[in-house]
């Protein structure tokens, strides 16, 4: 279950892409979750996803 609150998600999903995946889509494969939900809250706080830091800044 991912974090509702999108600043808890950005530390959430940040933390995951370091430490166990390559990309958003291996991480949201893996846990099931949509990516487009995950891109959307976290742009609506202006973080977007830098593919090749592999995080949302």
């Amino acid at each position: 279950m991912l974090p509702n609150d999108p600043a808890m998600l950005l530390s959430y999903v940040n933390m995951k892409l370091r430490d166990q995946y390559q990309s958003l889509e291996d991480m949201c494969d893996d846990l099931d979750v949509s990516m487009s939900e995950i891109v959307e809250k976290l742009k609506s706080i202006d973080y977007i996803y830098d593919n090749e830091k592999n995080q949302f800044k």
